[in-house]
């Protein structure tokens, strides 16, 4: 549905907000009185424009509007609960929102109140917004969970209207869209006339978040929202950055670009680095300020800083203190900081979607061109650069689908609900499925959630401590002791890190008490911290940190000298190449035609692969075989990212094992497969002894996958986060917190327990749905095993081939799996790039 000439006129505005518009230079831009015609006519919609148009402002004037023409509270009245609920994914955009409506809320002279409200606020600041509501709450999907397990949530939200979800498409594709989702059955059954507004601005299948933003019938149509589409924007101008020093071939620092980019900062006014880990964020900004010769102020962003410091560079970017800031995903959705004028990203961007994304904080404003670089750390993320250059230039999206709801997030929901009051069965299932992501939920697996919930499972509920809700005689669900209340609310959310412990600078590290003086820096992961000793030096928060020990929960650190700290490693923070990514990498390494618009040397890399290999076709699988220094070396090169490359790889040495090829171990990468041996792999696949299509046939995902998943830890540490989200195993109890060691100790019994005596059980399915996708990508795999089955190309060579240097290299950079000699394997660069090109 498109823009209908009736809301291009300015009739919908009030007089002041005219007033206000015209006194700016601005006319109402069409798809904002769009927004406005739906708001007044009650309807939801979804807003679909580019970075820079005005979309906060076009979510939030219906609301405006409205507001403005409500009749004052009078003393002695019933308090009005909030007005409009703005959810947005990320804490620093909920206050930089809070920031920006201040600005037409002061210049229409409008008596509206705003306040955010997220794990920041401070508790009794909640406190007062429970008893004097805002009329416009700004929060997170985690602080909507816990406003509807309040025994007030009816009263708080009957008077709500409209809901805001910004940045809607990096809402809905995780646990944490299902919590929402969750939220807004919830908020429909409180409040039914409610509407919906969702904003976004990098959209793959806008039918799937229209049916998101509004409630789903059984057995009838899909429902779906209005849709609002903004066509045009400037196009951003992208570039690749071009070095004088030759691209690496492995790694991920990308240094060779460090002195180009500080070059870079220096002729602009403000400049926003990204990069796709905190681990690299540390790295980078430490040594553009070993560089950093001028004194320019640059700084750090990343989740694991102490949020003092991160509000600290957020308002000096705001103020336009800085000149440029390295920053992780923290920074990337919607936010308006300063007048940034160039956007750096370094390393491949992993998907077209999040380049747009991130490089849209660049000027946004929707007339004038973002400008961004692209710094890929080494030659094969010069071929995804350029993949995501090109999907950039036609537009492309490749954000996920919504995929079915989680069944712990579900779990999580039903504790919630009974925390908030009492509740029949029927009802809330029949408001659950209402959720777009639960829509095909049967009762029968509905009953097994509020069962878990109530028992912990047929294996578990002879334990007391399970038996969190139970059935009342008026047929009502109850919260068993209030106990679990606490609980709950301590442990609510979806997001499960590894066990973290904060960053003190100073204070005291032994004897009895609270630990005392110094400042909160951040905090790092439980497991780096076990692995130091005293006197040892790592890099956070900007600053080179001495380690003087533990207490408690706090890590005690002094300022120190180093030239080779150790970097904080965080679980889980690198992005999965995108498929439609993938395939055009693919292309491009098939096509010398397109090579043309890549660098010198990369251009050259790949000519001296066509002639002393190949180069394999889109739809082919090219498999090289080599020695090298008394190994046999079997290279892969499917380009489907890394964790289908992970599980290929464990998958490949068991059957390499059983035909008895003696596999030493394997590493993966986003686009590579590398495995050693101690058998001739070459000469066994010359004689077909196996060949490779028996050895990559797609049923290897039966009977292999389930042997090697029952062996691995990996299904137990899906089923660790699932059971923490479900409530199942507390990280946080009342007055303590648990180590990650007494939660992996308590969660691997459960585990153990569960696979004996209910191996059916609801969680162990859980964590199977959540390896299938988050860790063993089984579904792209399984397309991929498709894909190449009939197009295995073998190429049997007697040295490294140039495409097989950065895997080679990768080998010798990380521990790898299985009982290779390190010295063999450790292999000087210059070495294996002189044998490549010989």
């Amino acid at each position: 549905m498109g823009l209908t000439p009736a809301v291009t006129e300015t009739n919908l505005l009030p007089p002041k907000f005219e007033a206000w518009f015209a006194s700016r230079g601005w006319s109402p831009r069409a798809h904002q009185l769009a927004l406005l015609d739906h708001g007044l006519a009650g309807r939801s919609v979804l807003l679909i424009a580019p970075t820079g148009a005005g979309k906060t402002l076009a979510g939030f004037l219906p609301s405006l509007v409205d507001l403005a023409g409500r009749p004052k509270w009078k003393p002695g009245t019933r308090r009005r609960g909030i007005h409009t609920l703005y959810v947005s994914p990320l804490k620093a955009l909920a206050v930089d929102i809070e920031r920006n409506l201040e600005t037409p809320i002061r210049g229409i002279g409008l008596d509206i109140a705003i306040e955010t409200r997220t794990g920041d606020t401070s508790a009794s600041r909640r406190q007062r917004q429970k008893l004097i509501p805002p009329d416009i709450l700004l929060t997170t999907p985690e602080q909507l969970a816990l406003l509807l397990a309040g025994h007030d949530a009816e009263t708080f939200f009957e008077d709500l209207k409209t809901v805001i979800l910004d940045e809607l498409h990096a809402l809905v594709t995780s646990k944490r869209g299902d919590l929402l989702a969750l939220g807004l059955s919830r908020l429909r059954a409180i409040a039914p006339a409610i509407r919906t507004v969702g904003l976004s601005a990098t959209v793959a299948d806008p039918d799937e978040l229209r049916a998101w933003l509004v409630p789903q019938a059984p057995d009838k149509p899909q429902a779906l929202s209005e849709i609002v589409t903004v066509i045009g924007g400037a196009r951003p101008d992208i570039r690749i950055f071009e070095a004088d020093e030759t691209i690496p071939w492995a790694g991920h620092s990308a240094r060779y670009a460090y002195e180009g980019l500080l070059a870079e900062i220096d002729r602009r006014r403000m400049t926003l680095i990204f990069v796709n880990t905190r681990s690299q964020a540390e790295m980078i900004f430490s040594e553009l300020w070993r560089l950093n010769d001028a004194n320019l102020p640059i700084a750090l962003h990343h989740g694991s800083l102490d949020v003092g410091q991160r509000r600290k560079v957020e308002a000096a970017m705001a103020d336009g203190r800085l000149r440029a800031v390295v920053a992780t995903s923290t920074l990337d959705l919607g936010i308006d900081w300063g007048d940034i004028d160039l956007v750096i990203h370094v390393g491949a961007p992993k998907g077209a979607s999040r380049l747009a994304q991130r490089v849209g904080r660049a000027n946004h404003r929707m007339d004038e061109p973002s400008t961004a670089l692209l710094v890929p750390a080494n030659r094969f993320e010069v071929l995804e650069c350029q993949a995501a250059l090109d999907a950039n230039y036609i537009g492309a999206q490749d954000t996920p689908p919504i995929r079915d709801g989680a069944l712990d997030v579900l779990a999580q929901h039903v504790l919630g609900r009974a925390v908030a009051g009492p509740f029949r069965a029927d009802d809330f299932y029949a408001e659950v499925v209402s959720a777009y992501p639960y829509r095909q939920l049967d009762r029968e697996r509905f009953d097994r959630v509020v069962d878990l919930v109530a028992t912990g499972g047929y294996a578990l509920r002879a334990y007391e401590r399970y038996a969190k809700i139970k059935l009342t005689a008026d047929g009502t669900w109850r919260l068993t002791h209030p106990r679990f209340a606490q609980a709950y609310r301590l442990n609510v959310g979806t997001i499960i890190e590894s066990p973290m412990l904060k960053v003190r600078l100073g204070g005291k590290a032994r004897g009895r008490g609270p630990v005392m003086g110094g400042r909160l820096l951040g905090e790092v992961e439980e497991y780096f911290c076990e692995q130091m000793k005293v006197g040892d030096t790592f890099l956070f928060a900007g600053e080179v940190l001495r380690f003087e020990g533990m207490r408690e929960t706090e890590v005690i650190v002094s300022r120190a000298r180093s030239s080779d700290p150790r970097i904080p490693v965080y679980a889980g923070g690198k992005f999965p190449l995108s498929t439609f990514l993938a395939a055009g990498v693919r292309r491009m390494l098939s096509d010398p035609s397109s090579w043309g618009k890549l660098p010198a040397p990369v251009r050259d890399w790949l000519a001296l692969q066509r002639d002393h290999s190949l180069l394999p076709k889109p739809d082919e699988l090219l498999v090289e075989t080599f020695p090298h220094r008394g190994r046999h070396f079997l290279v892969l090169y499917p380009f489907e990212g890394r964790l289908a490359h992970q599980t290929l790889g464990m998958l490949l040495t068991r059957r390499l094992e059983r035909f008895g090829l003696k596999p030493l171990g394997f590493i993966a990468t986003d686009y590579v497969i590398g495995v050693w041996c101690a058998a001739d792999v070459g000469s066994a696949f010359a004689h077909g002894e196996p060949t490779l299509s028996r050895l990559l046939e797609p049923d290897m995902l039966g009977d292999d996958l389930e042997a090697w998943m029952a062996e691995s830890y990996l299904l137990k540490r899906m089923f660790k986060a699932c059971a923490m989200i479900a409530g199942l195993v507390e990280k946080n109890a009342i007055g303590a917190q648990k180590t990650g060691r007494q939660v992996t100790v308590s969660t691997d019994l459960i585990y153990d327990v569960l696979r004996e005596h209910q191996p059916d059980h609801i969680l162990l399915e859980a964590a199977w749905a959540d390896a299938s996708t988050g860790l063993l990508d089984l579904r792209r795999l399984s397309d991929m095993l498709s894909r190449i089955n009939g197009h295995i190309v073998h190429k049997r060579l007697d040295r490294i081939s140039p495409l097989a240097v950065p895997i080679m290299l990768e080998i010798g950079g990380e521990r790898v799996a299985g009982e290779a000699d390190e010295d063999v394997l450790r292999e000087a660069a210059d070495e294996i790039i002189r044998e490549a090109m010989a």
